[in-house]
C-alpha cells in the first residue's frame, strides 16, 4: 500500500505540477500588472473595512477564517520539512511561490466572489461553483468537489492532528490517542454549531496565535541580529546552487520550496476560495485583495519567522538524496515541529518545547476547522437540490475520525496522504482559474476605474451581463 501511495504521489507532485503553479504566477503577476505590490495599501485597507450581514461574514472574519486555512502546521513542521529536504535554499523558493502565488490568489478569491450564491441562508462558494457556472462543466465541477471533501474531509486533516500530537508528546508526555480524543472533541463542538460559530472563533485565535508566534520571533530574530547579513545570503546562495554545500540539492531546493510554500499559503490550490465567498462586499477584487494579503502574512511573515528561528540557531539537518545527511547539527530529531522547538529551546530551555507545541495545536487546530467548512461548502454544492443533512453529517464522522487516526499514525504517512490532496486540488483549481482569468480581468479594470474616480468600488453585473452571476445583477451595497 505504501509504493502504490508512492507512486500516485510521484505523479501529481512531478515537476509538471511545481512549473504548473510558477509559471501560472508568473502568468497572472504579469497580466494583472503587479496587482501584489501596487495594491498593498488597498489590501490593509480592505481588510478592517465592511460589516457581516445575515448571509455574509465581515472582510477580517473571511480573511481570519482564509488564515486559519493558510497557517497551519505548514508554518511550522512544513518549513522545517523544506529545510530538511531542500537545504536553506529551500526558503527562498517559498518566497517566490508566495509574492507569485499572491497574485494566482487574488483571482481565485475573485472568482469565488463572483460565482457566489445563497444556500441554506449563507453565501456559498468556490471552485467547484465557479467551475460550473464560468466553464458549464457539471463533470469538472463535481470532481473537484468530490476530490476536496476526500481532500479536506480525510486526507489533510491527519496531517495537522499528527503534528499536534508529535509536538504535545513532546512537550507534555501525552500519548497521542489522549491527544487525538481531545482534539477530535472540541472540533465536534465548534463545527455541529455551522460556519458563523468556525468564523467567530477564528476571528479571535488567529489574531492571537499569529501574533504570539511572531512576537516569539521577533525576539529571536533581535538576539541574533547580526547574524541576520549571513542568514540571507546563505539561503540566497543555496539557492542558485552557488553554496558548495548545498549543490547537490540544488533542484529538490526548488522543489521542496514550491512544494511546502503551496501546502502552507495554498495559494493556487482552491481552499481560500471558499471563505472568500462567505465575505459580504460591494465589488469582488475587494475580498480578492484581502486574500492576496493572507498569502503575505502566512509565507513572508510566519514562514519566515520559523525559518529564521531555525537557521539562526542552526536546529536542523538537511538530508542526502543518496543517503545519510549533507549538515547534521542535531544527532537525533525527526525533521518537523522537532527543528522549531529545539530553535525556541536554544534561547529559552523553559519553555521552548511547550511553546512550540501549544502553537503549533492553535495554528493546526484552525485549520482543521478551516478544511471542515471547506469540505461542508462543497457537499453543500452537491447537494443543493437533495436533503444533504445525512451527508454533512457523514463528514463531521469522517473528520473526527481523521483526526484521531492522524494522532496515532505515522508522520511520513500523513504528510504523503496530505500532499497527495494537495496536488489534486492544486491541478485542477490552476486550470479552471486559468481559463476563467479573462473575466477577472475585467472587473479588476472596472475596479481601477472607480478606484481613479476616487469612489468606492460597488459591482453592478449588469453592465458586463456576465452569465450565471445572479447576487450581482443589481447595485450591492457594502
Amino acid at each position: 500500500m505504501e509504493n502504490i501511495i508512492d507512486k500516485i504521489y510521484n505523479i501529481i507532485w512531478s515537476d509538471a505540477l511545481v512549473y504548473l503553479c510558477l509559471l501560472s504566477g508568473i502568468y497572472f503577476t504579469i497580466r494583472f500588472r503587479l496587482p501584489q505590490l501596487t495594491q498593498i495599501r488597498e489590501m490593509i485597507r480592505l481588510l478592517f473595512n465592511g460589516n457581516s450581514s445575515e448571509k455574509g461574514i465581515s472582510s477580517f472574519q473571511a480573511f481570519s477564517l482564509a488564515i486559519s486555512g493558510r497557517v497551519g502546521t505548514g508554518n511550522i513542521a512544513g518549513v522545517a520539512t523544506a529545510i530538511a529536504m531542500g537545504g536553506p535554499g529551500a526558503v527562498f523558493w517559498m518566497w517566490v511561490i508566495a509574492f507569485l502565488g499572491s497574485a494566482s490568489a487574488i483571482v481565485e478569491a475573485t472568482l469565488g466572489q463572483m460565482y457566489k450564491e445563497v444556500n441554506d441562508g449563507e453565501y456559498r462558494g468556490g471552485p467547484a461553483f465557479y467551475i460550473l457556472k464560468g466553464l458549464k462543466s457539471k463533470s469538472f465541477a463535481w470532481t473537484f468537489a468530490i476530490v476536496t471533501i476526500i481532500s479536506t474531509g480525510f486526507l489533510l486533516p491527519g496531517v495537522q492532528s499528527n503534528s499536534i500530537s508529535t509536538a504535545i508528546e513532546s512537550a507534555f508526555q501525552v500519548s497521542p490517542g489522549i491527544t487525538g480524543i481531545c482534539i477530535a472533541g472540541l472540533l465536534a463542538v465548534i463545527i455541529i454549531g455551522g460556519v458563523k460559530r468556525i468564523s467567530t472563533v477564528a476571528e479571535y485565535v488567529v489574531p492571537f496565535m499569529a501574533g504570539a508566534y511572531i512576537l516569539m520571533a521577533l525576539v529571536i530574530i533581535g538576539m541574533n541580529f547580526g547574524q541576520i547579513p549571513s542568514v540571507i545570503a546563505m539561503i540566497v546562495k543555496a539557492a542558485f546552487n552557488l553554496d558548495a554545500t548545498f549543490g547537490a540539492i540544488a533542484g529538490m531546493a526548488i522543489s521542496w520550496g514550491v512544494k511546502r510554500g503551496i501546502y502552507s499559503n495554498e495559494a493556487g490550490q482552491g481552499t481560500a476560495p471558499h471563505a472568500a465567498a462567505a465575505a459580504e462586499v460591494s465589488h469582488p477584487i475587494k475580498q480578492g485583495l484581502v486574500q492576496g494579503f493572507s498569502v503575505y502574512v502566512d509565507t513572508m511573515f510566519v514562514c519566515t519567522a520559523t525559518a529564521l528561528m531555525i537557521l539562526f540557531t542552526g536546529q536542523y539537518n538537511v538530508e542526502n538524496p543518496e543517503g545519510g545527511f549533507i549538515v547534521q547539527h542535531l544527532p537525533s530529531a525527526e525533521m518537523g515541529p522537532a527543528f522549531t522547538q529545539k530553535a525556541v529551546s536554544h534561547h529559552f530551555p523553559a519553555i521552548g518545547d511547550a511553546f512550540v507545541a501549544i502553537a503549533l495545536a492553535l495554528f493546526a487546530f484552525t485549520t482543521i476547522m478551516a478544511y471542515y467548512y471547506i469540505a461542508e461548502t462543497n457537499i453543500s454544492f452537491i447537494g443543493r437540490k437533495k436533503n444533504k443533512n445525512w451527508l454533512i453529517w457523514v463528514l463531521r464522522v469522517l473528520i473526527l475520525g481523521s483526526v484521531y487516526l492522524g494522532c496515532i499514525s505515522t508522520a511520513k504517512s500523513a504528510w504523503t496522504l496530505g500532499d497527495i490532496g494537495v496536488g489534486l486540488m492544486a491541478w485542477l483549481n490552476l486550470i479552471a482559474i486559468l481559463l476563467l482569468h479573462k473575466k477577472v480581468l475585467v472587473i479588476y479594470e472596472d475596479y481601477r476605474d472607480q478606484q481613479k474616480a476616487k469612489q468606492d468600488p460597488i459591482f453592478d453585473n449588469t453592465k458586463f451581463k456576465f452569465p450565471n452571476m445572479d447576487l450581482w445583477s443589481k447595485k450591492q451595497s457594502q
